[in-house]
């Protein structure tokens, strides 16, 4: 530690920190526009100019200057505030007076600082510079003659994308940020650069001119549109959802959000169920709750419980799940599933369908393992802590399946699992095997993640324990490192897993239950499998908010609540337990899923014992007590090196393919957004140019 003084302030600093830095640890604010915590260090902006004693007689950057012992830093000297005065003057000399149409306005830096060291009028007579805006896809606006040049987009979407689209040309006042030839961006983290940037040359083009930050209602929740569970904040104006911000969660997301989860907020107002519906002579028609509930109650009437069986999607909360599951088990019913893309998951122990390493501990592994994922795709937020760790110390990184761009310098190893078993033994007949294998026995923290693109395939649970054991050989399980992981793509799934939405012992799988084995069969937002399959027999209710695969099927139409109009826990790839809250009230006669549930028992006569959230709530921590802890996810070992059912030996030679083709369209909720439909559109054009 290196002890320095900061405005008479004595703090204890580690060595090598810069001036800045030191004065955040201290409590002691210094302006800045291109400095950011998360990336390189640029030195651009100049606005953080200091005064240090014993130092050459002028200001200095405090964002790039390193602590030395003993120094002494002014922060607010005479020298320093006629300083960053002069800056910001330099600053606004080509800066245009935006701020009554400026979509930053109220969440500028540049205003805030402005008011700190601005004048009150200018002593620039000539033109101002103007600047030709960049088209950047259908996510980011760009006003480009209000740019600062802190260079913070380019140093975003070159270090922590991986993608790199921007940079800058010319030099001095005639420097211009674009993408050198106009395209869209290329990156699933493009939205981030919006945040990021200090003024309102970017901005959300979905967002541009529709509120302004103080009309907005906050409400911080948890993202569903993968299975991160990045933290993000619902910012809504009367009963609609306007933007989505990620939240700063340093263990799970950082403070980056992926474009879908940011963007596909125009979803929620398209197709939306918002009263029940009923199928009369083969086609639907509006009815009333009493109407709905009482011709599924008729067709309930008589029917075994073996007879009656569930699917819950892959947006649901646990709540619902829970509810679902109580109200079949009431009926005598065991026949639940939560994997409607047929994942051969292994429910005995929690470590066999996590991500156990967790998302912060991707950063201490040595080498890494993809098997059947594309995380690119998968999880953007979770594939960018791959590539931080990568981006600062280049490790071995093998890959077995679909070869992909994911951002960093991959070893593919090949497409079929059955590198797993050359893997296991040695690699001895594969030259590029073999020296991965020995990469992977030589390292103190070996990483293993198994996409959902492995698993949802006839020898998915031989693929699981053959991932299982060679983890177990090359030393990922010992009792302070669990180097085994499943990445997930839904965000329901591991809730589902822990609450044991799964056929019971006498229970039909999701297989059966969609292809006659059941008369009775009610989907619980499940949208992610072909619903036309289901025999005409069958008769389907489908409880959900969107009008789409399931309710075409649908014999009974439930309205449920998105997830910004419900209090809900979800529990993320890692098995960290989270909760969001309601940010506005569902449409129409809509209403939260649990609440359905509990009103529908009611009307056959099978009450569920919790009339309120809070009593669902201790139900669940009754049927799995990790409910009971929020947001913290304990580290662990493995020191039970048992493997999953399945034989490892069994795996075929089909390639593995990633479970997620298109980014932008994979639930409800994006497939009906048009600012998504628009990104597949503008990705689509240069493939098509391409070819």
């Amino acid at each position: 530690m290196t002890k320095v003084t900061i405005d008479g302030v004595e703090v204890d600093a580690p060595a090598g920190s810069t001036i800045l830095q030191a004065a955040e640890l201290a409590g002691i604010e210094i302006p800045r526009f291109c400095y950011h915590e998360r990336l390189s260090i640029a030195g651009n902006c100049r606005m953080c100019l200091v005064e240090v004693e014993k130092a050459p007689p002028k200001p200095i950057a405090s964002c790039g200057y390193p602590i030395a012992e003993g120094m002494v830093v002014h922060t607010n000297s005479k020298m320093v505030r006629n300083a960053r005065r002069g800056v910001m003057e330099f600053l606004l000399i080509n800066h245009p007076l935006d701020c009554p149409i400026c979509d930053q306005g109220g969440e500028c830096d540049l205003q805030d600082q402005a008011l700190g060291y601005g004048m009150d009028h200018s002593r620039y007579a000539e033109n101002k510079r103007a600047v030709p805006d960049k088209n950047l896809g259908p996510l980011v606006k760009t006003v480009m003659t209000r740019c600062i040049h802190c260079t913070r987009c380019i140093r975003f979407i070159t270090e922590v994308a991986g993608v790199p689209d921007l940079g800058a040309t010319n030099r001095g006042e005639h420097m211009e940020v674009g993408t050198y030839v106009e395209k869209a961006l290329g990156s699933e983290l493009s939205g981030n650069i919006i945040d990021l940037c200090p003024v309102g040359a970017l901005t959300s083009k979905p967002y541009a001119f529709v509120a302004r930050p103080w009309e907005l209602g906050k409400t911080d929740s948890i993202d569903v549109l993968d299975a991160v569970g990045a933290n993000i904040r619902i910012d809504a104006r009367g009963n609609e959802v306007l933007r989505i911000l990620p939240r700063i969660n340093d263990d799970v997301n950082e403070e980056w959000l992926g474009d879908k989860s940011r963007f596909a907020i125009d979803g929620l107002k398209r197709r939306r169920l918002d009263r029940p519906w009923v199928r009369e002579n083969g086609k639907l028609r509006e009815a009333s709750w009493e109407e709905a509930f009482g011709l599924i109650a008729a067709r309930l009437k008589g029917l075994a419980g073996d007879r009656i069986g569930a699917v819950a999607g892959d947006l649901c909360d646990a709540e619902s799940m829970l509810a679902l599951k109580d109200l079949l088990s009431s009926l005598g019913s065991q026949n639940l599933d939560c994997r409607q893309d047929g994942a051969r998951l292994d429910p005995t122990r929690r470590d066999f369908y996590c991500f156990n390493t967790s998302i912060a501990g991707i950063e201490e592994a040595d080498a890494i393992l993809i098997i059947g994922a594309n995380p690119r795709r998968e999880a953007p937020v979770l594939n960018a802590r791959i590539r931080k760790l990568w981006a600062a110390s280049p490790i071995p990184i093998g890959v077995i399946g679909t070869a992909a761009d994911l951002t960093y310098q991959v070893t593919h190893l090949g497409a079929a699992p059955t590198v797993l078993s050359d893997l296991i033994n040695g690699g001895h007949d594969f030259a590029k095997v073999h020296d991965f294998a020995k990469v992977l026995a030589d390292a103190k923290r070996p990483l293993v993640i198994v996409g959902q693109g492995a698993l949802a395939r006839p020898d998915g649970a031989s693929v699981l324990a053959a991932a299982w054991r060679l983890a177990a050989r090359i030393g990922a399980l010992t009792p302070d490192w669990h180097g085994f992981n499943v990445l997930h793509t839904a965000a329901a799934r591991v809730g589902a897993l822990d609450l044991g939405f799964l056929p019971g012992p006498q229970g039909k799988g999701f297989e059966a239950l969609v292809g006659g084995g059941v008369d009775l069969l009610w989907l619980l937002g499940a949208d992610e499998f072909d619903t036309m399959a289901i025999p005409a027999s069958t008769f389907v209710v489908y409880q959900g908010h969107h009008g789409d695969a399931g309710a075409h099927r649908a014999d009974v139409i439930l309205p449920g609540a998105a997830y910004t109009e419900k209090s809900g826990t979800y529990v993320n790839t890692e098995g960290r337990v989270q909760r969001g809250f309601m940010a506005v009230y569902p449409p129409g006669d809509a209403r939260e899923d649990w609440k359905i549930l509990r009103a529908f028992s009611d009307v056959i006569g099978k009450r569920l014992p919790y009339d309120t959230i809070e009593a669902l709530r201790t139900r669940l921590e009754q049927v799995n007590p990790v409910f009971g802890t929020l947001s913290h996810l304990p580290r662990f070992g493995c020191s039970d090196l048992t493997g999953p059912a399945g034989d490892p030996t069994a795996l075929s030679f089909t390639p593995l393919v990633a479970a997620v083709e298109n980014y932008y369209q994979t639930d409800p909720i994006s497939r009906t957004s048009p600012t998504m439909a628009a990104c597949v559109e503008a990705h689509a054009q240069p493939a098509l140019a391409a070819e």
